[in-house]
């Protein structure tokens, strides 16, 4: 528990070094690009294709007429656009984690070991083959079961459930290879991510809850969907941070359990020698 709180508060500060920011910009630039392309080319279109559809069945169509009747026409409006950015966030977002994976993964992990780990041996157990597939395939998962799942995020507890603990079951999985990738061996890894699976999975279910957190700059007022494409961008940047903060807190938890089972190794295998 302790190693969880250090590495954690090491991990946000991290956050403030001008490197990491830098960093944070390049997922930026391109799933900003990528949001602000789908919005110029299919948002209104997307947009009336669910209005329509939202239309069609008989009992949502009669619960919006109802909500006209209240005085809250606007509402038809504002569903059609939660409904179609629940369909884009999630994409985005599985881009800017490849992009976080691919890019500043690495960099990160290395400014964590030159700055606390100078004289931990880099064993290069993991290729970039071996992250890239591991990554995608983790990826394809977690989509796949955001999508089965998006009808039980409209059962009010589960919609705060289900897609961190997708979120934190994909970071564990991510995070947990790329970070011991260069400075692990093959079985040093496997026994690491074995044996700190409990906590890494917290702490990837912990990523999984801020990274919902930017989402809240939704619930501020009916201007939120005004400013869409805007607002995209910047819940864009603040997953893009969360991802960097979950790789320093991985890094430097599986850094630090690298070390202190290296540490340990020398002990065992003196017992060992003297025991014969």
């Amino acid at each position: 528990m302790q190693g969880l709180a250090d590495s954690f508060w090491r991990a946000a500060a991290y956050c403030l070094h001008p490197r990491v920011i830098a960093l944070s910009l390049l997922p930026l630039v391109v799933s900003g690009g990528l949001v602000f392309g789908l919005m110029y080319f299919f948002w209104a279109d997307a947009n009336a294709a669910v209005r329509a559809t939202l239309e069609g069945w008989h009992l949502v169509d009669s619960l919006l007429q109802w909500l006209d009747t209240m005085g809250l026409q606007a509402f038809r409006s504002v569903l059609t656009i939660i409904i179609v950015l629940a369909g884009v966030l999630p994409v985005v977002i599985l881009l800017s984690l490849l992009l976080v994976a691919l890019c500043m993964t690495p960099a990160i992990v290395r400014l964590v070991a030159e700055r606390r780990f100078p004289l931990l041996e880099k064993k290069r157990g993991g290729t970039l083959i071996q992250s890239v597939g591991a990554s995608l395939a983790a990826t394809l998962i977690a989509l796949v079961l955001l999508v089965l799942s998006i009808p039980l995020w409209l059962i009010p507890p589960l919609v705060m459930v289900l897609p961190p603990l997708i979120w934190g079951w994909l970071t564990y999985r991510v995070f947990g290879f790329d970070v011991l990738a260069e400075h692990a061996s093959a079985e040093e890894r496997r026994a690491l991510l074995k044996e700190h699976r409990v906590p890494m999975l917290a702490m990837g279910v912990v990523c999984g809850y801020l990274g919902a957190a930017p989402s809240l700059i939704w619930a501020f007022s009916a201007m939120a969907m005004a400013l869409a494409p805007f607002l995209v961008l910047v819940s864009i940047w603040l997953y893009t941070l969360v991802f960097a903060f979950s790789t320093a807190w991985f890094a430097h938890y599986a850094l630090a359990a690298l070390q202190a089972r290296r540490a340990r190794e020398p002990v065992a295998i003196s017992e060992v020698l003297s025991g014969t």
